[in-house]
């Protein structure tokens, strides 16, 4: 009985579903952003303001976390005393480093190039954990998939006037930063979720993170320029979403391989491309036949990434396993 949780959420199935509805939840984040600057007339141009935007979201991602957390678990999620340094270290990679170099990055180069350079983050997160951390192995297999993956990241992006290949620090350079202070997160989220609830790292790590970022942002004249009902209705949203997601995504790296999960990640763009198209009616996100074969080839390397002859064999050791539990008991 004891296994039944650790064997469902490392159920593939359940792994898919879970990490799709992360994915969407992501999708969805980037036509809410757009919303959100239009409502709170943030300039594109106000990398400040935008920062301070952010801050304020993932603030109350931290509180939402944290509520919702203490009410699944009925008691306060508050962290241990040792558990402090780890909340710093994960809110630095994952929420302050990450998203600073993202906004200053993408001020500074096209969106094409910035979400196929950021689509770039499921193989770093692959490398850390096989290289530096040690958590797992690299096969010929895990790459072939995430070459298709990016193959689908790279043709959404792919638009007539094709893509430059200039380069500049504080631009695709940043956005390179980005997607490594991402995928180290990552594999720092399952090496600390082994001792601490994912859960509550996520919900500090985002209210520390958070109030970082909108220290910076106003430190450096960025403001919300107009205040009304929608913005603050986009605003609560998109703090569900990171809170919702990012929890969700850190509950399945604690039970499973980072790059089983990681590789989803390539449905980010897409869904991303869908969701814009679909709310913001933009004519150049338009998803038809190329957004489908991208579609496609992400999922095939998906599914590349995590087949296993022997997943069969496994569930069937794992369900004598309860079984024999079950009795014993």
């Amino acid at each position: 009985m004891k296994k039944t949780k650790e064997e469902l959420l490392c159920y593939l199935p359940v792994v898919s579903v879970l990490a799709m509805a992360c994915c969407i939840l992501w999708g969805s984040a980037f036509p809410g952003i757009k919303l959100g600057y239009q409502f709170f007339a943030i300039p594109s141009d106000e990398v400040a303001s935008q920062i301070l935007f952010a801050g304020i979201r993932f603030t109350l991602a931290g509180v939402l976390t944290i509520l919702i957390g203490s009410v699944l678990n009925r008691e306060v999620l508050r962290p241990r005393k040792e558990s402090l340094s780890k909340i710093v270290v994960l809110c630095l990679f994952q929420t302050v480093l990450q998203y600073l170099f993202f906004y200053v990055g993408l001020a500074n180069t096209s969106g094409v190039k910035g979400s196929i350079i950021n689509g770039s983050n499921v193989f770093v997160a692959i490398i850390f954990a096989c290289f530096v951390f040690r958590q797992e192995k690299i096969t010929v297999q895990k790459m072939i998939g995430c070459l298709l993956g990016f193959a689908g990241v790279v043709l959404i992006n792919l638009n007539g006037s094709g893509i430059s290949l200039s380069f500049s620090l504080l631009g695709e350079g940043f956005i390179l930063l980005s997607t490594v202070a991402y995928s180290v997160s990552s594999v720092i989220m399952k090496n600390y979720s082994k001792k601490e609830n994912p859960v509550m790292l996520s919900g500090y790590q985002f209210l520390a993170g958070g109030l970082i970022m909108m220290a910076c942002g106003f430190a450096f004249g960025g403001r919300l320029h107009e205040i009304s009902g929608k913005g603050i209705g986009i605003l609560v949203y998109l703090a569900f979403v990171s809170a919702a997601a990012y929890s969700v995504w850190g509950i399945l790296l604690k039970y499973n391989p980072v790059s089983r999960v990681a590789v989803f990640g390539f449905m980010n763009p897409v869904s991303g491309v869908l969701l814009s198209a679909l709310f913001l009616k933009e004519k150049s996100q338009e998803f038809g036949v190329k957004g489908v074969i991208a579609l496609i080839l992400v999922c095939i390397g998906i599914y590349v990434v995590n087949y296993s002859p022997n997943s069969a064999q496994e569930k069937s050791m794992l369900s004598q396993d309860s079984v024999s539990d079950a009795s014993e008991s």
